[in-house]
């Protein structure tokens, strides 16, 4: 571990392990293009690459959104998170040890820590009380029906709660307090005040996060008749169900090796699949996949390819169709998903898909526990080879209910929902296909199906337009807050040939007259005191305004055109710096003689007012006849 001495050595110490380059492309496919790259804004629904990644500057700017920093602030933006969470996790992966009064800063960050460990207790006692407890056979019984072997139970901690009311809160209570074991989600209140076990009468599954800290319980009943086969625990401080997938971390290794991941909906399917060889298999806890599942899982395969194994019910299907949905809009900012099964379709294109999404959905209605309990890992890996990639399990399993459409009326629903299937096939020659296939199947005219499709394009182009919003900003206002980003990226030019003193005296006080524009100069200011080096300097901006994205966004701009004044002598430094100060001295004047000709023309009725503002107008003319 590296010691910092302080909070600000860390930040540093961690932006020098941060390449912008290397951090986005994590999260957005990168071409590069001259000196810079390029790729789709996350941050906004962009349609064409429009966020440009400079590695010389360490920044990314979006032109089109306005979105900008440097690598950490992508960080803290992309993953939604709060910018001190993201310090101490970066600290803690480039073993940075950070000062003593940083490591525990707030209530919240020792209870996390007691929490974490009351649930490493609680597993642990769980899976002695399966072993040891009186009523523990039934709950043993429903796991051998399963066929979960002693090794399964041990790799996993399966465990189990008894049929009692308050064994575990009698056994963790000596070590731990009731705020702890109730925030963790291990005790709740009963009707007369006191404190019962959560989980009773039921197996116990423990959830554990990348980390493999035990954070959570799934709890499987054992007695028919229940309300609900499963309990999951209640969301907590160290427990968000929508960014956490069970088994992620005895699967992250095979992900990474095999670059692909299989999601599938219970536990006792992940634990099946892993047991049996199925390495790379992850389930969502008890909810539907999220965007922060797919972000979570994206960061493990490059490739981006995954498998969803969903039950083959109904429900299973419907799942399947969600889960897709989620994973296409929230990787639509790398490309296109995969459409087609040929290779030759993804490498000849510059607009390589961003992920590949495949269906497992095995024979004869068989969930993926049941068929790998039946069949064998290797035979489930095996189907998995040939696994259809998502359009066309969605074809066929629209089709597969072709026969019962009878009626004109029937036919054009069902016509409805492979349209709505084919109308995000980007690539024209593959649609067109598709909608052959189609027509021949169900015997319906091809021109007619490309008509309709072409219309719901059309209309849901339409539709989704976000309208251009008009700023309340004229052109000289415009040109104003570019001139004084202009003098402000004076201070932060690599190549600059002035002082910091000397471009500063060069200035005159009230030149930046922009409200956010003023808190950057003062803050320039400030750390120039004692800074002469422009990265420390830029680095210094961008963490001070972190929490800030006008800021940030402002920082970004200056730092962006501080390279039109490298290379120049110091002669062509003031050239440059005076001819901004003039402009900025005529679009100011201009300005108020605006602002007292509307005076004049409001209070043209009263002589005496008129007349006051008429002297001033003079006075302002005069003013400016003088300067030139």
């Amino acid at each position: 571990m590296v010691a910092a001495s302080s909070y600000e050595e860390v930040v540093s110490l961690i932006k020098d392990q941060l390449d912008i380059v290397d951090v986005v492309s994590d999260y957005v496919t990168l071409k590069k293009s001259g000196a810079n790259y390029w790729g789709k804004c996350p941050f906004h629904n962009d349609t064409k690459p429009s966020m440009s990644v400079s590695p010389s500057k360490g920044i990314y700017k979006c032109f089109s959104c306005g979105a900008g920093g440097d690598a950490l602030h992508f960080l803290v933006k992309i993953q939604n998170r709060e910018y001190k969470d993201v310090i101490r996790e970066l600290a803690d992966k480039f073993g940075i040890e950070m000062p003593k009064k940083y490591q525990i800063k707030d209530k919240n960050i020792s209870l996390k820590t007691e929490m974490l460990k009351a649930c490493k207790k609680a597993s642990e006692f769980y899976h002695r009380e399966l072993y040891s407890a009186p009523d523990s056979s039934v709950g043993m019984t429903l796991l051998k029906k399963r066929d979960i072997t002693d090794d399964i139970i041990k790799n996993y901690k399966l465990g189990w709660a008894q049929n009692k009311y308050d064994v575990l809160y009698k056994e963790l209570h000596k070590e731990f307090s009731d705020e702890v074991l109730e925030k963790a989600g291990l005790i709740i209140k009963s009707n007369n005040g006191g404190w019962i076990d959560r989980f009773r009468n039921r197996v116990i599954i423990p959830i554990r996060n990348e980390n493999g800290e035990c954070v959570a319980f799934g709890a499987r009943a054992v007695k028919d008749g229940e309300p609900a086969k499963y309990l999951n625990s209640a969301e907590t401080l160290i427990y968000n169900k929508s960014k956490i997938l069970f088994g992620i971390d005895t699967a992250l290794d095979s992900i990474k090796e095999m670059d692909s991941v299989i999601i599938m909906e219970g536990y006792f399917d992940v634990i099946s699949a892993q047991a049996h060889g199925v390495k790379n298999a992850v389930g969502s806890c008890g909810t539907a996949l999220t965007p922060e599942h797919v972000k979570l899982l994206s960061r493990y395969t490059k490739s981006r390819k995954i498998y969803l194994s969903f039950d083959t019910d109904k429900a299973g299907i419907n799942a399947t169709k969600r889960g897709s949905s989620v994973i296409k809009e929230t990787l639509s900012v790398l490309g296109d998903v995969k459409q087609f099964d040929e290779s030759h379709i993804s490498t000849a294109s510059d607009n390589k898909y961003s992920c590949e999404i495949r269906v497992i959905s095995p024979p004869h209605g068989k969930d993926p526990d049941e068929f790998i309990r039946t069949m064998g890992g290797e035979a489930y890996l095996e189907y998995a080879k040939n696994a259809p990639l998502l359009i066309d399990f969605l074809l066929n399993n629209t089709l597969k209910n072709r026969n019962e459409a009878q009626t004109p009326q029937e036919k054009a629903e069902l016509v409805s929902q492979i349209i709505d299937i084919l109308k995000d096939v980007n690539n024209k020659v593959i649609q067109s296909e598709y909608v052959k296939m189609v027509s021949e199947i169900m015997d319906i005219d091809e021109n007619a199906i490309l008509k309709e499709l072409s219309a719901l394009e059309k209309h849901e182009m339409y539709s989704h337009k976000i309208p251009i919003q008009k700023k309340d900003v004229t052109n000289s206002s415009q040109f104003e807050i570019k001139a004084q980003k202009n003098l402000l990226s004076v201070f932060i030019s690599s190549g600059s040939v002035l002082g910091f003193e000397k471009t500063k005296e060069m200035l005159p006080e009230n030149i930046i007259q922009d409200e956010k524009l003023i808190i950057v100069k003062n803050t320039i200011d400030k750390f120039a005191c004692t800074i002469n080096n422009v990265r420390e300097l830029t680095e210094k901006l961008f963490t001070e305004f972190i929490e800030d994205e006008d800021l940030t966004n402002i920082v970004t701009d200056i730092v962006g055109l501080s390279e039109a004044f490298n290379g120049l002598d110091p002669e062509g430094y003031e050239h440059a710096i005076k001819e901004n100060v003039q402009r900025l001295k005529k679009c100011y004047k201009d300005k108020e003689a605006k602002k007292i000709r509307e005076q004049y023309k409001k209070v043209n009725d009263d002589e005496i007012e008129a007349l006051k503002i008429q002297m001033q107008l003079r006075d302002k003319i005069k003013l400016r006849t003088g300067d030139k």
